[in-house]
């Protein structure tokens, strides 16, 4: 009997997620209640509450859920023996591809990862470190053989590669960067340069130096800077 009544709670759980997603496309999250979710899951606003504590924890429940398959995707594509650069790239466009795939779903996935409310902390760190932990077994990986020094402070490296990837997100969101393939290219420079230096890119191949160059140009002509 216990089975049947979890089973029913998972549907129910599920039934609140759809509802939830389903409105936030269609009215926006800010404009959705709880009022509204509730009918639209087919419960009482109660039965919510007993799920979930806010909209914002709903709202993470499903992208966790998702961002799972898209790391699970990203395993799968990852050739372990790539360079450290190229991992390191490849899972933060992954991370990337998923936030921004909807604009909206992720102006609020980035702001609850990066400023979470007192419902959604201990799910937003939750999310994070599996992300974290991702880089973690790279940076790992490269250390064991020989791609970066062994007294490396991967704790350390691991926060400056999260501070880059928080910096290409929010500048795909403030039209800075208007393409995933430009985005790739910041990533790429970014990463090259927290792991070799401020000279890495003169340094870098040419084929890098001409796609930071050109999007390097669109920056400083966008934001009407000389340097």
């Amino acid at each position: 009997m216990s089975g049947v009544r979890e089973q029913k709670k998972q549907q129910t759980r599920k039934a609140i997620i759809d509802a939830a997603v389903k409105l936030f496309t269609e009215k926006g999250f800010e404009q959705t209640s709880m009022d509204e979710l509730a009918r639209a899951a087919g419960v009482g606003k109660g039965t919510i509450y007993g799920y979930f504590k806010a909209k914002e924890e709903i709202f993470l429940a499903y992208c966790e859920a998702e961002l799972e398959f898209a790391f699970a995707a990203l395993d799968r594509k990852i050739d372990e023996e790539a360079s450290l650069v190229d991992q390191l790239v490849a899972y933060m466009m992954g991370q990337i591809t998923f936030v921004t795939e909807n604009r909206e779903f992720g102006r609020i996935f980035a702001r609850e990862m990066t400023f979470p409310g007192e419902n959604t902390r201990l799910r937003s760190r939750d999310l994070d470190m599996r992300y974290l932990n991702k880089l973690g077994e790279v940076l790992g990986r490269a250390q064991l053989r020989g791609e970066l020094p062994a007294e490396s402070e991967l704790l350390l490296l691991i926060a400056h590669l999260h501070a880059l990837y928080i910096l290409v997100l929010s500048s795909i969101y403030s039209g800075d960067v208007t393409s995933l393939e430009n985005a790739k290219i910041f990533c790429r420079s970014l990463v090259l340069q927290a792991l070799h230096g401020p000279a890495a890119i003169a340094q870098a191949p040419l084929d890098v130096q001409s796609g930071w160059q050109e999007l390097r140009q669109q920056f400083l002509e966008q934001r009407k800077l000389e340097m």
